[in-house]
């Protein structure tokens, strides 16, 4: 995962937690975690709904591509993808959200879907990581279906070690400190 670092101002990226879906030689594609929109997942997707998993919500995803939507799942166990699913790193996978969705739902634990996405191009993310703008950070499970994802930021990082869990207290405007 990519967790903003306190100083990173962008809005789009602000305390934001990325969960990196692809990292190669031509970049590195994500979907950020953490910011619920005001909108059900019904409104753009009404079949889909009723198997999202809480708050119910169609996510922000990033700032790239925000007319298209991503669903991720987790798939419990190694067995075989579930139809209409492929994994893409340990238990989590992409779903084919024209797949129909009682198909798809009952072979998947965790299902979030995300309006847009993030995206890097080569050599991008690496570049504002060394400048600091991002923590390189393991993913737990249920982070990207975090039942609190407006405090997921603050939680990923009191879990780390060091000066890391210091910084989850940082404010969110340091000049009124």
């Amino acid at each position: 995962m990519l967790v903003a670092t306190p100083l990173l101002e962008d809005p789009s990226f602000r305390r934001a937690v990325v969960f990196v879906l692809d990292h190669g030689d031509d970049g590195a594609l994500g979907i950020v975690v953490n910011r619920p929109l005001d909108v059900g997942v019904a409104t753009v997707l009404p079949d889909w709904q009723p198997f999202v998993t809480a708050p119910g919500s169609l996510f922000q995803g990033g700032p790239v591509a925000r007319d298209s939507a991503l669903g991720i799942v987790t798939v419990p166990g190694d067995d075989e993808d579930p139809v209409g699913v492929r994994r893409i790193i340990g238990s989590f996978g992409l779903i084919d959200l024209d797949a129909p969705p009682e198909v798809v739902a009952g072979g998947v634990a965790g299902l979030r879907i995300f309006a847009g996405h993030a995206g890097w191009s080569a050599g991008q993310v690496e570049q504002e990581i060394g400048q600091g703008a991002w923590y390189v950070l393991d993913a737990e499970s249920r982070d990207p279906f975090s039942d609190r994802p407006g405090t997921l930021w603050h939680q990923v990082l009191r879990r780390q070690r060091g000066d890391l869990a210091l910084l989850s207290t940082y404010p969110e405007d340091p000049t009124l400190n």
